[in-house]
């Protein structure tokens, strides 16, 4: 029996290539004979750079930063050896660098990402894979094209200092300096479909949670706004740009790398389940275990598990899901009720095509105690359900 297990990682407890652990060690106690193959996997948020360095040759080059406040820090990437780079703009301007009470999408700027591109650039790197999730930013990119080079000028030809609320000010755009990236190809893992500006853009949905407040979210958006139509005015992107599924995705990164990098926004999960080859492993695969931290409506919206199970599908494999929680809504094989038909993300969810889904958190626990046992708690559930197949073979069922 060839068992495939690619799962997610169970968010704060247990990484990607920790779950796959795991479920190899309870299952193999059932089925010590069956071949395992283990492949993490992630969305293109947190953790892609650690599973594809574990799937693909490469190595970490850590180098000197700027962070969200423009502080020295340190930050790693990947860079495999055909020449691609995984980065993970987290490492440069995530929400995690700072503490609460720095939070501030006003100033804070994404200036270490394009350092860190620059950095790949003059390694050599030919591709680019950008990781986008978890910023504290919300300055359309702006801080990553300023380190690559780019003027962003007030109408007296000053530079604008970093952040959002300067690009109120924007005048004109200097980007000579993006010559850099004329032969190289940035594609974008990401599964946010915000555009940059409104009641949906990047202001809006996601800069309370960086420590903007309702009138700082207003005048953000309204600076968004005003830096794009300085972008369409200089003939840098077409309006349909600001309103591009992404685009507002991490603070607007999402727009600065399609405007000014021609970046190529795709998918989180296809981006890295095409990087491992999936579908390869799927072919030769007679059961698939897959599983992620809570398994909910997000699950059905571009997740892990959600994509691995509709490939799976295709592929006529059987699929077993291990989830840290379970959402009430989600029914292995009766119909959804009517109040959760009405909603669509919800009906998507409880349709999701999965075998079995078993949560590990067998008990009440404190959060603190359920985080520390993540492990040993995958790993006693992966032994429950191979013990439960292995009664099934034995009734013929």
């Amino acid at each position: 029996m060839n068992i495939l297990i690619a799962p997610d990682s169970f968010k704060e407890s247990l990484d990607a290539i920790g779950v796959c652990r795991a479920i190899q060690e309870g299952f193999s106690q059932v089925y010590p004979e069956a071949n395992y193959t283990l492949l993490p996997l992630a969305d293109g948020g947190e953790g892609t750079s650690e599973v594809l360095s574990y799937v693909l040759d490469g190595q970490w080059r850590e180098i000197d930063v700027h962070d969200p406040l423009m502080r020295a820090i340190t930050a790693k990437y990947l860079l495999t050896a055909d020449a691609t780079a995984v980065i993970e703009i987290a490492e440069a301007c995530g929400l995690h660098l700072l503490a609460d009470h720095e939070r501030n999408p006003l100033i804070a700027s994404s200036y270490g990402v394009g350092e860190m591109i620059l950095d790949a650039i003059n390694q050599g790197a030919k591709q680019i894979l950008i990781g986008l999730g978890g910023s504290a930013t919300n300055d359309a990119g702006t801080g990553m094209l300023q380190a690559l080079g780019v003027k962003i000028l007030d109408a007296s030809g000053k530079l604008l200092p970093p952040g959002g609320a300067s690009l109120i000010h924007t005048h004109s755009i200097d980007r000579a300096a993006l010559h850099v990236l004329s032969d190289i190809k940035i594609t974008v893992a990401c599964d946010v479909t915000s555009p940059l500006c409104g009641s949906t853009g990047a202001s809006h949905v996601f800069a309370p949670q960086k420590g903007a407040t309702p009138e700082q979210v207003l005048s953000l958006d309204q600076a968004l706004s005003h830096f794009a139509d300085v972008c369409q005015t200089q003939s840098i992107c077409a309006d349909s740009c600001r309103v591009s599924a992404g685009a507002g995705a991490a603070g607007g990164l999402g727009f600065g790398l399609m405007a000014f990098c021609a970046a190529e926004l795709k998918s989180g999960f296809d981006t890295i389940a095409d990087a491992v080859a999936l579908d390869k492993h799927l072919a030769t695969a007679s059961l698939v275990i897959t599983g992620e931290g809570k398994l909910d409506s997000q699950t059905a919206m571009g997740k892990v598990a959600s994509g691995v199970a509709r490939q799976a599908r295709a592929h006529n494999v059987p699929v077993m899901a291990i989830c840290g929680s379970v959402d009430r809504h989600y029914s292995l094989h009766s119909k959804p009720s009517a109040s959760v038909c009405a909603d669509s993300n919800a009906k998507a969810f409880a349709m999701l095509p999965f075998d079995v889904v078993v949560p590990s958190i067998q008990k009440l626990d404190s959060l603190d105690k359920v985080m520390a046992e993540a492990y040993s708690n995958v790993a006693h559930t992966a032994y429950q359900l191979a013990v439960t197949l292995k009664i099934g073979q034995q009734l013929n069922l």
